[in-house]
């Protein structure tokens, strides 16, 4: 298991690029789902908030667009194909991942480098795509997850969450859950890198290896 760091110039418009191109510092994102085209996140804009989300919800194909707090938006707009690109690949992204203008860094999961290069390559078709640096993950203990983690991501993944095609949405499973689209995928992401970790530590017992290692590679 491998994570990326992936710097990508975004060629086609978009309205992130819009948004972002007089901006001084990169807008962090956190993915929240991508389904059917489109794709929900977290736009941590700041004080830049007031002015996103009047022009986001005056731009046509943006679907939807909510206030979080003073500082954060939650949008569902169209892929403009990066992220299509990542999980159609069997990639994840992971982490705060940035948007400056034409600039993208994203932070990617993937099981296999040859899922890499081809996130990579559909990357490269529409964009500059550079590899930043790469790292092969391997946990040294393992954790147990809390009641709430294991009630969470039990009632997720019984009730289709993680399948492909989703069989209900984040909003429903929270809805369900009586807690915040917010506090639903904080559960989830503590959740899933415990038993991550603790799968990884089970595989590489024997091996003695550590948590991180870095690997230098060549992009092709």
């Amino acid at each position: 298991m491998f994570i990326a760091t992936v710097h990508f110039t975004q060629h086609r418009e978009c309205i992130l690029r819009r948004l972002t191109a007089d901006v001084d510092t990169p807008i962090p994102i956190e993915i929240e789902e991508i389904q059917n085209g489109f794709v929900t996140f977290v736009l941590h804009a700041g004080p830049h908030a007031d002015s996103f989300q009047a022009e986001l919800e005056a731009t046509d194909h943006v679907k939807h667009v909510n206030r979080l707090d003073e500082e954060n938006l939650l949008v569902t707009k169209p892929s403009c194909g990066a992220y299509s690109a990542i999980y159609q690949n069997h990639g994840t992204l992971r982490r705060s991942n940035t948007v400056s203008g034409r600039q993208r860094e994203y932070n990617i999961l993937v099981f296999r480098r040859e899922d890499l290069k081809n996130i990579l390559d559909d990357l490269a078709g529409f964009g500059t795509v550079t590899l930043g640096k790469l790292e092969e993950f391997r946990a040294t203990t393992e954790s147990s997850l809390t009641e709430r983690q294991r009630e969470v991501v039990t009632e997720a993944l019984e009730r289709g969450y993680y399948d492909w095609p989703r069989e209900l949405t984040n909003e429903t499973l929270a809805d369900e859950l009586g807690i915040s689209r917010a506090t639903l995928h904080e559960h989830l992401r503590k959740a899933e890198r415990t038993l991550l970790s603790s799968a990884l530590a089970e595989s590489h017992r024997q091996t003695g290896r550590g948590q991180f290692e870095r690997i230098d590679i060549e992009q092709e």
